[in-house]
C-alpha cells in the first residue's frame, strides 16, 4: 500500500475523535486494538472523511496516527477488505470501495454498530426490502407451521407497553416466521440486519402510534395463523409492511408533531419500522 496520505488524510482520522455507536466518545479501551482501528476506519468512511473511491493514508501513516503497530493496521485493513469496505492493491493506494454497490450483509451489521447517524437514510431502504420479503415468508410460515406462528403470537395482547419489549417481541416474531418458512436464505438475511433491526425498533416503538399499529398487525396475523390461512397471512403482512414504510417516510406536507411531543422539540422517532 502506498504510504502517501491525502492532503487532509492523517489529520482527519483518530481513535480519539471517532465514536462507538452514537455516543460521542472514543472506542472502548477494552476492545482489542485491531477492533479499535477497524472501528475508527469504518466511522471515518461513514462520516465522509474517506468517501467511496477515496485513497486511505498508507499503513505507516495510519500506524503513526493511531499509535499502533503496522501489523495491527494491516490486520484491520484486511478485515475491511474482506467485508467489502476497501480495495487493496499491493504497491498502490488502498481505496474505499463503493460499499453500497459491492458490499454484503456485513456492511449492514457495521452500520448498526457504527453508523446510527445513517439510520434515517438507511431505514426506508431496509423497509422496502422487508416489504418485498416479509409477505412471502409470512405466507410460507403459516403454510408450513401455523402452530408455531400461533405460539409466537399468543402473548401479544399482554405485551408491556414499552419500546424495548415491543422490539424484542417483534424480532422474535420475525425470527419465527423466517425459520418456519423453511428457506435457509431468509434467516441469513434477517440475521445480517439484526443490529439495525434492533436500533430501528427501539426508535420506532418509542412512538405510541407504532405500538398500537403493531398490536393490530399481531392480532390479525394471529387470526390468520389459527385458521391456517396462508393467503390471508401474506395479505395482512403486506399491508402492515407497506403502512410501516409510509409511517417511517411521512408526507412532507404533514407538519403535525408526533403524539406526545411538543412542536418545538426535536422530531419524534419515526413510527414502527419493525411491526
Amino acid at each position: 500500500m502506498s504510504s502517501s496520505p491525502q492532503d487532509d488524510g492523517p489529520a482527519a482520522l483518530s481513535m480519539d475523535k471517532h465514536s462507538s455507536p452514537g455516543d460521542g466518545h472514543a472506542p472502548p479501551l477494552s476492545l482489542p486494538m485491531t477492533d479499535r482501528v477497524e472501528e475508527a476506519l469504518v466511522v471515518a468512511i461513514l462520516d465522509g472523511t474517506y468517501p467511496p473511491h477515496a485513497s486511505l493514508p498508507g499503513e505507516r501513516d495510519l500506524a503513526a496516527l493511531l499509535h499502533v503497530t503496522r501489523p495491527t493496521v494491516r490486520e484491520a485493513l484486511g478485515r475491511l477488505e474482506r467485508d467489502g469496505w476497501l480495495t487493496i492493491q499491493h504497491g498502490k493506494s488502498t481505496l474505499v470501495a463503493d460499499y453500497w454497490r459491492d458490499g454484503g450483509l456485513n456492511i449492514l451489521s457495521a452500520l448498526a454498530r457504527y453508523g446510527r447517524h445513517a439510520l434515517p437514510t438507511l431505514a426506508p431502504r431496509l423497509l422496502e426490502v422487508r416489504l418485498a420479503l416479509a409477505p412471502a415468508y409470512a405466507r410460507a410460515a403459516v403454510a408450513c407451521d401455523a402452530a408455531g406462528v400461533v405460539s409466537a403470537l399468543d402473548g401479544h395482547a399482554a405485551l408491556p407497553d414499552a419500546a424495548a419489549r415491543y422490539t424484542a417481541f417483534d424480532w422474535t416474531l420475525h425470527r419465527t416466521l423466517v425459520l418456519a418458512a423453511h428457506n435457509p436464505l431468509y434467516p441469513l438475511i434477517l440475521n445480517g440486519v439484526a443490529g439495525l433491526y434492533q436500533e430501528m425498533g427501539l426508535l420506532s416503538f418509542a412512538n405510541p402510534e407504532a405500538r398500537s399499529s403493531a398490536r393490530v398487525f399481531y392480532g390479525a396475523l394471529l387470526t390468520a395463523a389459527r385458521r391456517g390461512n396462508a393467503d390471508a397471512a401474506e395479505a395482512i403482512t403486506r399491508v402492515a409492511m407497506r403502512q410501516s414504510l409510509a409511517i417511517w417516510t411521512p408526507s412532507p406536507s404533514d407538519e403535525t408533531p408526533p403524539s406526545g411531543h411538543d412542536a418545538k422539540e426535536s422530531p419524534a422517532p419515526p413510527a414502527n419500522p419493525t411491526r
